[in-house]
């Protein structure tokens, strides 16, 4: 069963097949329904999820009207939608605009720590964005504790820095793999270059997850990207990966004046903490889905359930979908990594939409070693 703070993405040779649609696996008639997170407190599935009401009229308003639901499921087929698990707080607060997209850890002590993203307006209207948390005993009753993290301008873009908002966003929080308390990474940028390749992997540390210091970027500006969305980290037969997101609008120009568009691509690692080779990314998949779709670039997910059957789920048309097949090719590219295998095991690696992944060797039709990275947005 997948972990507190993530869950599996197989890996697949490509040329499986077109998805198909099964089932609607979760959805709100009245509303939105968008990124999306799961924890397993190993009787449960808790589902986290974005939702904004349909009164809003026009989709593109549910950011600013976002809060996180939650629903329960015991076999990721059946949901119970229980009480939300955060709102915007009253007004002045770091997040009295909107709660946005975050994951769950639990702590050795047995207390879950939620981080999410608060969303606050600027005087002029751009959005303002910081790292809280709240926590809970049971995954259903969440407790806010504030907001811990912000952009520091020793190192992280200013307000006046020409974007079109403060990019502090999407925490992707794990313990250090030496036992050296927890990270957090972030959807940043940087403070200098040009203003359409900033694009930075923003670092928090911690000692007990309740106390965060900002520190410098993992990375550096200038890598052809505006910004890094919901971005984790993984570790593959022992090579580190970055995956993340990038719109075609949101790259640098000098990529796109070369054809590049945008999509979910991954970086090559030394390890969790990088240093991330961005100058030499490769597309898991392009941008061109989410047209064909009708999706974001961030919206698919597999899990396994109890019984070990691999369940693949996206978003469409606003509701959680499950899909009778993997995707082809325009959904996932297959490529070698690195050190090749024995005779009839193959790495192959399994891009989707998502960031939510589940890596695996296959080998004789058979899974032959599995890595638990990753979470779920779309």
């Amino acid at each position: 069963m997948p972990g507190a703070a993530g869950s599996r993405v197989w890996w697949r040779p490509a040329g499986l097949g077109r998805p198909s649609s099964g089932g609607v696996m979760f959805a709100l008639p009245d509303s939105w329904v968008w990124d999306f997170w799961v924890a397993d407190d190993g009787e449960q599935y808790h589902l986290f999820f974005l939702f904004a009401s349909r009164a809003l009229g026009n989709p593109d308003a549910r950011h600013f009207r976002a809060s996180i639901g939650h629903a329960v499921s015991t076999d990721l087929t059946n949901w119970t939608r229980v009480a939300d698990a955060l709102v915007r707080s009253d007004a002045p607060a770091f997040d009295d605009v909107a709660t946005w997209t975050g994951s769950v850890i639990r702590h050795p002590d047995g207390t879950w720590f939620l981080f999410y993203t608060g969303v606050e307006l600027a005087p002029w209207g751009s959005n303002l964005q910081r790292v809280g948390y709240a926590t809970s005993s049971d995954l259903v009753s969440w407790t806010k504790q504030g907001m811990v993290a912000e952009a520091d301008p020793r190192w992280y873009e200013s307000l006046d820095g020409g974007w079109h908002d403060w990019a502090f966003r999407d925490p992707w929080v794990f313990a250090d793999p030496d036992g050296n308390g927890w990270h957090l990474l972030v959807t940043a940028r940087g403070n200098s270059g040009p203003v359409d390749d900033r694009g930075v992997v923003g670092h928090c540390w911690s000692p007990d997850l309740r106390q965060w210091e900002v520190r410098e970027p993992l990375s550096q500006v200038g890598q052809g990207f505006g910004q890094l969305e919901v971005l984790h980290t993984a570790v593959i037969d022992g090579q580190g990966f970055l995956i993340f997101s990038c719109a075609a609008r949101d790259t640098a120009s000098a990529r796109r004046e070369v054809g590049a568009g945008g999509g979910t691509w991954a970086a090559r690692a030394e390890s969790v903490l990088g240093p991330f080779d961005l100058a030499h990314v490769f597309l898991l998949v392009g941008e061109e889905v989410d047209r064909v779709h009708g999706v974001n670039h961030h919206g698919m997910a597999d899990l396994e359930d109890q019984q070990g059957a691999v369940r693949c789920f996206r978003t469409v048309d606003a509701q959680i979908v499950e899909l009778r097949t993997l995707p082809d090719r325009l959904e996932c590219l297959a490529m070698p990594l690195g050190k090749g295998g024995e005779a009839g095991h193959e790495n192959l690696f399994l891009g989707t939409l998502g960031s939510f992944f589940l890596l695996t060797r296959l080998g004789d039709d058979l899974p032959k070693h599995r890595a638990e990275i990753g979470r779920a947005h779309v």
